[in-house]
């Protein structure tokens, strides 16, 4: 009988996360990531609770609707400035730009757009008012060592990784 998902099971997935509306592929990771289940929250709960009774080899898709993790967009979370005054080192579209505000908290903004005069930085979630849907192929699901447990994740890939890479999701 193959392990299934459960708690103290240490787990590796590759995943993809594609656009509902438009079906273009957001994000693909290829490099198993591996975590322990119950120790380590490194997917949305949902996504976690989904995989829950799984084996190696199933693929699972889940749909999520971004508004609920990271909220509706927030248009004042744009800025738009002349690019004189932004330092060179952020004048490349997809440029991550950390600021801090007055009360100290800190948030990332990325540069998403830039012409000849002005560039833009959204200090949104990238996924924020999109629907999308997780597709994950489970490639690994054994018992985790007390170490594992400890740490929530992988002590080294499991021997089944590179020959489950091959397969496609």
């Amino acid at each position: 009988m193959s392990d299934v998902i459960q708690d103290n099971k240490l787990v590796e997935v590759i995943y993809k996360v594609t656009d509902q509306g438009t079906g273009e592929v957001l994000t693909s990771v290829e490099f198993p990531l591996g975590y322990v289940h119950g120790h380590n929250d490194v997917l949305a709960p949902h996504v976690l609770r989904q995989l829950e009774g799984k084996s190696a080899g199933d693929t699972i898709k889940v749909p999520i609707d971004c508004n609920r993790l990271y909220g509706p967009r927030d248009e004042s979370l744009v800025f738009t400035d002349q690019l004189e005054n932004v330092p060179e080192a952020y004048r490349e579209i997809g440029t991550t730009i950390v600021m801090e505000n007055d009360k100290g908290e800190i948030r990332n903004f990325i540069v998403t757009r830039m012409d000849d005069k002005t560039l833009t930085v959204d200090g949104n979630n990238p996924l924020c008012g999109r629907h999308v849907v997780f597709t994950l192929k489970v490639l690994t699901v054994r018992d985790a060592t007390d170490d594992e447990i400890r740490t929530g994740e992988p002590e080294h890939a499991g021997s089944d990784v590179d020959e489950a890479l091959k397969r496609p999701i």
